[in-house]
């Protein structure tokens, strides 16, 4: 990926867990990346990469002060979306509905972020780039290649995204994908949305993280004798073969060996 993404695309990922270096690796182990713990300047946080390019974040859960937060937070994969500028995004996210839960901040020369909450719940970060475009590697083996709502209301969350950012929900024309939604940018479908029936009772609305592998079996059961648990064990689906599972700490994530159009 060269240059800034467009608008409304998932651009970066990153993972808050209380223990950060266990989480380094295990990732590390199970999708080939590099990664270590970050300088002091950047609260330690870990950019991790994949063929020498960067494909997530993972940090120590903190409080702003450096201290160690109680009650501790659920380890959690985060989705950030690209925007042109995070402030303007912020006033029309408020405008539809959704509330800020971290308020746009600078990352040194980076870029500006903010994390927010959609009118169901589902939280999601804003990613304003200046020298950091966002992940560097997609749509390859150990790389994000999905990112994926599901949510209460499909029809009011579509509205809120639509209005908050340049993205058009669109009903899939994928055989065997009825019901599921995609969201588009610029025309090109670059995540999707479903409602939350499939779930487990609870569950509540959520971005999800799929990571591409070449075997689902195998890199489950890598990651199930690394201490993860299997939330849906490997299946069939239109898309192609895929599973979900939670990190040792409890962040969900999926992985999938896509199916390669026709």
């Amino acid at each position: 990926m060269n240059g800034p993404y467009q608008a409304g695309t998932p651009c970066w990922i990153d993972l808050m867990v209380p223990d950060q270096q266990a989480a380094i690796d295990f990732y590390c182990d199970l999708l080939g990346w590099q990664g270590e713990v970050g300088p002091p300047e950047t609260g330690g946080y870990a950019v991790c990469s994949l063929k020498g390019r960067p494909v997530a974040g993972i940090m120590a859960a903190m409080n702003p002060d450096g201290s160690t937060p109680d009650p501790m937070p659920p380890a959690v994969w985060t989705t950030y979306l690209a925007t042109k500028d995070v402030d303007a995004t912020l006033e029309k996210i408020g405008d539809a509905g959704g509330k800020v839960v971290m308020p746009g901040m600078d990352v040194m020369d980076l870029g500006r972020m903010a994390v927010v909450s959609d009118p169901q719940g589902a939280v999601f970060g804003l990613w304003e780039a200046k020298s950091f475009a966002g992940a560097g590697i997609v749509n390859e083996p150990g790389a994000l290649i999905w990112n994926e709502l599901s949510t209460t209301d499909t029809d009011a969350a579509g509205r809120f995204y639509a209005a908050a950012l340049p993205m058009t929900p669109k009903a899939s024309e994928m055989e065997g994908a009825d019901g599921y939604v995609e969201w588009q940018v610029g025309g090109r479908a670059v995540g999707g949305m479903m409602t939350l029936e499939k779930a487990p009772p609870g569950t509540p609305p959520h971005w999800m993280a799929y990571f591409s592998v070449d075997d689902v079996d195998s890199v489950v059961a890598a990651a199930v004798r690394g201490g993860a648990n299997v939330l849906a064990p490997p299946f069939d689906m239109v898309a192609g073969r895929m599973s979900v599972l939670a990190d040792p700490q409890g962040a969900v994530f999926s992985v999938i060996a896509a199916k390669m159009p026709d």
